[in-house]
């Protein structure tokens, strides 16, 4: 299964402002996928960065996100980073491609 994993914060980044929240590009982003992939199944999560988690590898890389000073929210495909602050879809899509084809 496809993992489709959204890293952000309630808090617009400083420079993304004018860009959607994580939240709306995570809501954006999951509705897209489902129309453009319609017989496929993803796991969809959404991490805030700046809340406590209990899974380590989302702990990691939350913190990854705040000392990198990466732009969120950062989209990560089965772990691949494949867009940051503004994600274009067709980058989104070319990495589900590798492995729903």
């Amino acid at each position: 299964m496809v993992k489709i994993s959204v890293y952000g914060a309630k808090v617009i980044c400083a420079s993304c402002v004018g860009m959607p929240s994580s939240t709306e590009t995570f809501e954006w982003l999951q509705a897209a996928i489902d129309r453009k992939y319609p017989d496929h199944s993803f796991e969809f999560q959404y991490v805030d960065i700046f809340e406590e988690q209990d899974n380590q590898e989302q702990r990691e890389f939350a913190a990854r996100v705040i000392e990198e000073d990466l732009f969120y929210p950062v989209v990560l495909v089965n772990q691949e980073i494949v867009g940051e602050g503004n994600p274009r879809l067709k980058d989104v899509y070319a990495e589900i491609d590798k492995y729903v084809k």
